[in-house]
């Protein structure tokens, strides 16, 4: 595997990951490269195109070679995307005892619009991308080549998550409607569930009362911007209605926050809420 020899300076001001990044340096006058993780490709047949995939490791994963961990998958998972924040919410978050340990797999964009969309009948869906309706083809990638990638280079669970926002939100709800069993725990943040005009919330309700009897974690975050469209509301309350006790979900308003602010802030609370570690026995 290659790993990643890159210094952005967003990471540089992030922080967050500077306490398990290993500096080589050569001398007092050379700079070294930084590790924060591993990088590798896959030739996908399903998209017909290389995809690049990024793997942070949570402290303690090379020690604990007999160890499995779950694995957390993120769209718009590349170096000048979210991978980098993200992952140092998992490790701040696993270093202060608030979250699990989790592999987090980052999947880097090739053509985002494509990858994130469903089916649109809607015109002016159609001119944000030359391609768009692609999630079906995204998924199945996922499922049939990137997940069992994943399984035999690193050391996994049975248990997976998936996090994003916007258009990656709309996908992780998309998904958790149509493919439920892909993942266990579904995070979503201001999920651009306009699309289409709503028609993934207008049928929600049927879709959540044929859900299979699986346990399902299902957590969503809307800005002050999303709020004005209504759409996260509607999915709460199709929740309301229609989601079987076997559905666990937490819908969480944050109106001081907006659509290009939530990410960060919404992570920090999904993966405390979701994400909790299990309260150990006293003697």
């Amino acid at each position: 595997m290659t790993k990643f020899r890159w210094l952005p300076a967003a990471f540089l001001l992030c922080g967050l990951l500077l306490p398990t990044l290993s500096a080589q340096v050569v001398d007092i006058d050379k700079a070294g490269p930084l590790v924060i993780g591993e990088t590798f490709t896959i030739d996908s047949k399903i998209l017909g195109e290389t995809r690049r995939i990024n793997v942070y490791l949570p402290p303690g994963y090379a020690n604990s070679p007999n160890a499995g961990l779950p694995v957390l998958y993120m769209p718009d998972g590349g170096i000048a995307e979210d991978f980098l924040h993200v992952a140092g919410l998992v490790q701040v978050s696993v270093g202060n005892g608030t979250m699990r340990p989790f592999l987090l797999v980052g999947i880097e964009n090739t053509a985002r619009r494509r990858d994130m969309t469903g089916p649109t009948d809607n015109e002016n869906d159609k001119k944000i991308a030359l391609r768009v309706g692609g999630s079906k083809a995204f998924r199945k990638f996922i499922r049939d080549e990137l997940m069992p990638q994943v399984r035999s280079r690193y050391r996994t669970t049975d248990e997976t998550a998936v996090v994003g926002e916007s258009l990656a939100g709309l996908f992780i709800v998309e998904t958790f409607l149509f493919e439920p069993d892909l993942f266990d725990t579904y995070i979503a943040f201001d999920p651009s569930l306009w699309w289409n005009d709503q028609k993934l919330v207008k049928g929600a309700g049927e879709r959540l009362r044929a859900l299979p009897k699986s346990a399902k974690a299902l957590y969503f975050a809307s800005s002050g911007d999303d709020l004005r469209i209504g759409a996260t509301q509607r999915l709460a309350d199709a929740l309301s209605k229609n989601a079987t006790a076997s559905v666990r979900w937490q819908y969480e308003q944050m109106p001081e926050e907006k659509h290009s602010t939530i990410y960060h802030p919404a992570a920090l609370r999904a993966f405390r809420a979701v994400f909790k570690p299990t309260a150990s026995k006293k003697n």
